[in-house]
Protein backbone atom coordinates (compact mmCIF):
# COMPACT_ATOMS: atom_id res chain seq x y z
CA UNK A 1 0.00 0.00 0.00
CA UNK A 2 1.48 3.20 -1.06
CA UNK A 3 2.15 6.35 1.49
CA UNK A 4 -0.87 7.93 -0.09
CA UNK A 5 -3.08 5.02 0.38
CA UNK A 6 -2.39 4.79 4.04
CA UNK A 7 -3.06 8.29 4.89
CA UNK A 8 -6.18 8.51 3.64
CA UNK A 9 -8.59 10.19 6.07
CA UNK A 10 -12.14 8.63 6.86
CA UNK A 11 -14.52 10.08 3.89
CA UNK A 12 -11.54 10.88 1.80
CA UNK A 13 -11.35 9.37 -1.53
CA UNK A 14 -7.97 9.26 -3.81
CA UNK A 15 -8.92 10.83 -7.30
CA UNK A 16 -5.49 10.91 -8.85
CA UNK A 17 -2.31 9.43 -8.81
CA UNK A 18 1.38 10.56 -10.35
CA UNK A 19 4.66 10.31 -9.47
CA UNK A 20 8.33 10.50 -11.54
CA UNK A 21 8.10 10.63 -15.23
CA UNK A 22 10.34 6.72 -17.05
CA UNK A 23 12.99 9.14 -18.07
CA UNK A 24 14.65 9.19 -15.39
CA UNK A 25 15.20 5.74 -15.52
CA UNK A 26 16.52 6.87 -19.20
CA UNK A 27 20.21 7.57 -17.62
CA UNK A 28 20.92 4.38 -14.97
CA UNK A 29 19.55 2.14 -17.76
CA UNK A 30 21.68 2.94 -20.07
CA UNK A 31 24.81 2.92 -17.78
CA UNK A 32 23.35 -1.18 -16.52
CA UNK A 33 23.41 -2.39 -20.07
CA UNK A 34 26.94 -0.99 -20.92
CA UNK A 35 28.25 -2.40 -18.06
CA UNK A 36 26.78 -5.43 -18.11
CA UNK A 37 27.40 -6.22 -21.43
CA UNK A 38 30.99 -5.44 -20.19
CA UNK A 39 30.50 -7.93 -17.43
CA UNK A 40 28.88 -10.84 -19.76
CA UNK A 41 31.92 -10.41 -22.21
CA UNK A 42 34.43 -10.57 -19.03
CA UNK A 43 32.49 -13.93 -18.29
CA UNK A 44 32.94 -15.32 -21.32
CA UNK A 45 37.20 -14.99 -21.13
CA UNK A 46 39.26 -17.87 -19.50
CA UNK A 47 41.29 -15.76 -17.45
CA UNK A 48 40.14 -16.11 -13.61
CA UNK A 49 40.46 -12.51 -12.65
CA UNK A 50 38.77 -11.18 -15.57
CA UNK A 51 35.66 -13.38 -14.88
CA UNK A 52 36.04 -12.04 -11.26
CA UNK A 53 35.86 -8.36 -12.95
CA UNK A 54 32.67 -9.36 -14.90
CA UNK A 55 31.33 -10.36 -11.91
CA UNK A 56 31.81 -6.85 -9.78
CA UNK A 57 30.66 -5.33 -13.32
CA UNK A 58 27.06 -7.29 -13.06
CA UNK A 59 26.91 -6.31 -9.25
CA UNK A 60 27.65 -2.52 -9.95
CA UNK A 61 24.99 -2.58 -12.74
CA UNK A 62 22.70 -4.54 -10.81
CA UNK A 63 22.58 -1.79 -7.85
CA UNK A 64 23.44 1.10 -10.50
CA UNK A 65 19.63 0.05 -11.84
CA UNK A 66 18.01 -0.88 -8.59
CA UNK A 67 18.86 2.49 -7.37
CA UNK A 68 17.44 4.09 -10.02
CA UNK A 69 14.18 2.31 -9.89
CA UNK A 70 14.20 3.57 -6.21
CA UNK A 71 14.38 6.53 -6.94
CA UNK A 72 11.79 7.02 -9.18
CA UNK A 73 9.48 5.12 -6.94
CA UNK A 74 10.79 7.69 -3.96
CA UNK A 75 8.01 10.25 -5.11
CA UNK A 76 4.18 9.99 -4.89
CA UNK A 77 1.77 12.62 -6.27
CA UNK A 78 -1.60 12.12 -4.97
CA UNK A 79 -4.52 14.46 -5.68
CA UNK A 80 -7.71 13.82 -3.03
CA UNK A 81 -11.12 14.97 -3.09
CA UNK A 82 -9.82 16.80 0.13
CA UNK A 83 -6.45 17.81 -0.67
CA UNK A 84 -2.83 17.58 -2.56
CA UNK A 85 -0.28 14.95 -1.16
CA UNK A 86 2.91 15.07 -1.68
CA UNK A 87 6.01 12.55 -0.60
CA UNK A 88 9.33 12.25 -1.60
CA UNK A 89 12.19 10.39 -0.22
CA UNK A 90 12.95 6.58 1.08
CA UNK A 91 15.11 6.48 4.00
CA UNK A 92 14.24 9.92 5.16
CA UNK A 93 10.76 11.09 4.12
CA UNK A 94 9.43 14.48 3.16
CA UNK A 95 5.50 15.14 2.80
CA UNK A 96 3.81 17.91 1.89
CA UNK A 97 -0.26 18.02 2.41
CA UNK A 98 -1.92 21.13 1.13
CA UNK A 99 -5.92 21.29 1.30
CA UNK A 100 -7.50 22.17 -1.55
CA UNK A 101 -8.99 25.32 -0.86
CA UNK A 102 -5.21 26.44 0.23
CA UNK A 103 -3.97 25.55 -3.21
CA UNK A 104 -3.01 29.12 -4.66
CA UNK A 105 -1.38 28.16 -8.21
CA UNK A 106 0.39 25.42 -10.07
CA UNK A 107 2.30 26.47 -12.35
CA UNK A 108 4.12 23.59 -14.88
CA UNK A 109 7.46 24.37 -16.54
CA UNK A 110 7.76 21.81 -19.53
CA UNK A 111 10.96 21.30 -21.76
CA UNK A 112 10.39 20.17 -25.36
CA UNK A 113 11.63 17.30 -24.95
CA UNK A 114 9.11 17.00 -21.59
CA UNK A 115 6.33 18.31 -23.69
CA UNK A 116 7.37 14.97 -26.12
CA UNK A 117 7.29 12.88 -23.65
CA UNK A 118 4.84 13.93 -20.96
CA UNK A 119 6.99 14.83 -18.29
CA UNK A 120 7.83 18.70 -16.67
CA UNK A 121 8.39 20.28 -13.51
CA UNK A 122 5.67 21.22 -11.29
CA UNK A 123 5.55 24.02 -8.66
CA UNK A 124 2.34 24.22 -6.03
CA UNK A 125 1.92 27.32 -4.12
CA UNK A 126 -0.02 27.43 -1.40
CA UNK A 127 -1.20 30.32 0.93
CA UNK A 128 1.15 31.92 2.60
CA UNK A 129 3.79 29.40 1.65
CA UNK A 130 7.02 29.02 -0.30
CA UNK A 131 6.42 27.81 -4.06
CA UNK A 132 7.36 24.05 -3.98
CA UNK A 133 8.71 22.89 -7.34
CA UNK A 134 8.54 18.73 -8.37
CA UNK A 135 11.06 17.94 -11.10
CA UNK A 136 10.37 15.52 -13.85
CA UNK A 137 6.20 14.77 -12.94
CA UNK A 138 4.93 12.28 -14.88
CA UNK A 139 1.71 14.12 -17.03
CA UNK A 140 1.65 17.55 -14.91
CA UNK A 141 -1.23 18.64 -17.36
CA UNK A 142 -3.26 16.12 -15.92
CA UNK A 143 -2.41 16.63 -12.19
CA UNK A 144 -2.88 20.25 -12.64
CA UNK A 145 -6.25 19.47 -14.17
CA UNK A 146 -7.17 17.19 -11.50
CA UNK A 147 -6.56 19.32 -8.55
CA UNK A 148 -8.84 22.31 -10.58
CA UNK A 149 -11.60 19.75 -11.27
CA UNK A 150 -11.59 18.89 -7.23
CA UNK A 151 -10.86 22.32 -6.13
CA UNK A 152 -14.01 23.52 -8.35
CA UNK A 153 -15.53 20.61 -6.69
CA UNK A 154 -15.32 21.54 -3.24
CA UNK A 155 -16.08 25.07 -3.60
CA UNK A 156 -19.60 24.14 -4.87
Amino acid sequence: MSYVEKNLVSGETLVYRTGLHWSVLLWPVVLTVILAAGGIFCLLQKDQSIVFAGIGLLVVSGVILAIGVVKRNAIEIGVTNRRVIIKTGVASRRSLEIMLPKVESIGIDESAMGRLLGYGTVVIHGTGGTPEPFVRIAHPSEFRREVQQQIDAVRQ
